[in-house]
């Protein structure tokens, strides 16, 4: 008789936190559309979280040129190589490293 209690209490439950779950994601849902209001910077420096990290829109050092100016072209551009291309690159950039150069002396 313990045992059927038991599972019938772990059901009510199961079924409140799958409830409570769809109801969130249905909100977050609903939230995610709602546009929010532009908060000023005045008068509120101590405040954390969610709109704070919102107010300054930094970027990132790596999305600047070097007189601080936002990049607008794409940063990687990928071509395609052939093995035999890529090799021969990598090739002579070993050997053109100082690490290779001190070998050959010592080799001598």
């Amino acid at each position: 008789m313990l045992h059927l209690l038991y599972i019938l209490a772990f059901t009510v439950l199961a079924f409140i936190a799958v409830g409570n779950l769809i109801r969130n994601l249905i909100m977050f849902s609903f939230d995610r559309e709602r546009p929010y209001p532009v908060r000023s910077s005045g008068g509120n420096q101590g405040s954390f979280g969610y709109y704070a990290a919102e107010k300054q829109s930094i970027p990132h050092p790596e999305l600047l040129d070097s007189a601080g100016n936002l990049i607008k072209e794409p940063l990687l551009v990928m071509r395609s190589v052939n093995v035999e291309d890529a090799r021969q690159q990598l090739d002579a950039l070993y050997e053109s490293s100082p690490a290779q150069k001190i070998e050959r002396s010592e080799e001598a």
